[in-house]
Parts: C-alpha cells; sequence; structure tokens
C-alpha cells in the first residue's frame, strides 16, 4: 500500500486530481503555444532568459540546476542567446576558470517586453478575482510548491503587493513608532516620512514609481519606496520590516523588487540614504551590489551622533 495513503483508490484520485489541475493551468497561462507570450522564444528559453535576468553573473551549472535542464541542452540555448548578442561570459574575479554569464543591454532589451506581458497576463487573470481571494490563490501555491519540495521547516509565507488605501497612512505610523522605540528618534522623524510619503502621493509616476507593502497573515509587515529623482536616477526610500516579520527574508526581498523594477524603467543608478546604525539594512543594501559612496555626521531628530550614508547601485 503507498505511504500516506488509506487505499490504492485514494492516491489514484489524488493523481487525476493533480493531472487535472496542471491542464487547467497551463491552458490558463498559454504555455502550450510554440512560442511564448507571441515571442520567438519557447517556454524553456523564456525560463533561462528570466534567470539570466534576475541573477547577474550566474554560471551556466546554476541556472542548469535551478531549472534542472540538461547540460547539452542548455548549451545549445545558451549558443544561441549569444549569437543574437545577448549574452556575454566574464571570468569570476575570485577564480578565472569559473565563467560567469550576463545579460548584455541588447538581452535585457529582449527580455523586459517580455517580462513585461508576462507581469501584464497575470494581472489580467487576478484582476476578476477579489483581493482576499488573490491572498489565498497565493498562499495555496506556496502551500504546494512547499509540499513538493520541502526544504526544512517550512518558512512563513508572505505576500508583496503594491500599496492601496491606508497604506501610506501605516507607513508613516510605524514608521515613527518603531524608530522612537529602537532608536530614540523624535517626532520630527515621523514628521520627515510623512513629507516624503506627501511628496510620492503628490507626484505619483505609476510607470516609474512603486510603493509595495509586505503582508504576513493579512498584516501589514513592511514597505518599500521607489522614486524618480530624474530620468536616469531612482531612489530606495522607507525601507521598513516590522520585527515579528524579520528573519523572513522581506527586506531582502523588497530591495530585489526595487532594483528589478528599476532595471525594467530602464534607470541607470539607484541610489539610496541611510544610517550607519541601521546594520541590518546596510547587509541587505550590500548583498544587493549597492556600495556606500559617502558619509555625513549630523544631529537629527533628537539624536546628535547619527552618520548619514548615501548608498548607489549601477543598473
Amino acid at each position: 500500500m503507498a505511504r500516506g495513503w488509506e487505499s490504492p483508490a485514494e492516491l489514484e484520485a489524488c493523481v487525476q486530481g493533480i493531472r487535472r489541475f496542471n491542464r487547467f493551468y497551463t491552458r490558463r497561462i498559454g504555455v502550450l503555444q510554440e512560442h511564448l507570450l507571441d515571442s520567438s522564444l519557447s517556454l524553456t528559453e523564456a525560463r533561462v532568459l528570466y534567470e539570466l535576468a534576475r541573477r547577474d553573473g550566474v554560471t551556466a551549472t546554476e541556472v542548469g540546476g535551478e531549472l534542472g535542464l540538461d547540460p547539452g541542452y542548455l548549451s545549445r540555448i545558451l549558443r544561441g542567446f549569444r549569437k543574437r548578442g545577448w549574452l556575454e561570459r566574464k571570468p569570476a574575479k575570485e577564480d578565472g576558470r569559473r565563467q560567469l554569464l550576463w545579460l548584455t543591454r541588447a538581452g535585457r532589451a529582449a527580455f523586459e517586453p517580455l517580462n513585461a506581458r508576462s507581469n501584464a497576463q497575470v494581472r489580467e487573470l487576478l484582476t476578476p478575482v477579489s483581493v482576499g481571494a488573490q491572498g489565498q490563490l497565493l498562499r495555496a501555491m506556496e502551500s504546494i510548491e512547499h509540499a513538493l519540495e520541502p526544504k526544512g521547516p517550512a518558512p512563513t509565507p508572505y505576500l508583496l503587493r503594491t500599496h492601496r488605501p491606508g497604506d501610506l497612512g501605516w507607513v508613516v505610523y510605524r514608521h515613527g513608532v518603531l524608530y522612537a522605540q529602537e532608536h530614540g528618534y523624535d517626532e520630527r522623524f515621523e514628521a520627515l516620512v510623512a513629507e516624503i510619503v506627501a511628496e510620492f502621493v503628490r507626484r505619483f509616476d505609476p510607470e516609474r514609481e512603486r510603493c509595495w507593502i509586505a503582508e504576513v497573515d493579512g498584516e501589514r509587515a513592511g514597505s518599500v519606496f521607489l522614486v524618480k529623482k530624474s530620468k536616469q536616477v531612482a531612489k530606495l526610500r522607507l525601507l521598513l520590516v516590522e520585527p515579528p516579520a524579520r528573519g523572513l527574508g522581506i527586506g531582502k526581498r523588497l530591495v530585489e523588487e526595487c532594483v528589478r523594477f528599476a532595471r525594467q524603467c530602464r534607470y541607470k543608478k539607484l541610489v539610496l540614504w541611510t544610517q550607519g546604525e541601521l546594520k541590518a539594512a546596510r547587509r541587505v543594501y550590500q548583498r544587493a551590489g549597492f556600495r556606500m559612496t559617502g558619509s555625513e555626521r549630523h544631529q537629527s531628530w533628537g539624536r546628535d551622533d547619527l552618520v548619514a550614508q548615501t548608498w548607489e547601485l549601477e543598473l
């Protein structure tokens, strides 16, 4: 008898249910077509392109392992990308024998409309679905992923979404409370956050700016903003993760979303301003590729020992 099942009949019912769902889902997202999203790429080629776009400086072995691809098949795909001028190889600084893969500007130009169409397709799929049902849908998908590919204790699921009415007031309130409790900042810091949020609302450009809100179990757990500083420079602002949600990778994910969106909008540089004592945030920025370009001591928000830091990321 199959492990975990009362009878072979129950196992067979589950098998058929999963196959039925697979047929339904592949039909809904259009992966049965010869070319994905009206592009010249197959589904596998598009998946390889996505991995290269989201992970600069990756090896072919890492891409193949992530996607479960035969090395020979992957090699043919990568060779095709190089012929199109989409891909370049660079030796790793620490070991010149390791060849790292990077998308060229032409490669990113090929990826961005494909990625945008994919996002638009999913948004269209979700449009008739209520906000509550969207959260249920995401949690169900995460449950499937963790059940079929467990990686130790199941991590606490979280949801990233764009802002809705009420979110911006929460951002101001939680910044005021947490920075007072954890760093001793007075109400003038909360006033600064309110000014930043008000400016975001007044000048909001939905094509080139975003606010992301993280949720855990339906409760707000974090935020970050990407705002336009100039035509070629974007600014990351107001990164926040609630104490109970720290350690879940939310801060890292919020910063990654900012970087991804900034590249999609074809900004040349992403900058941010932070305080030297915010060590956890600094580690997130460093891991995302930011480098500190300046620092200055200042007295603000009831503190006379602060060190402001400027960080930049070339896109």
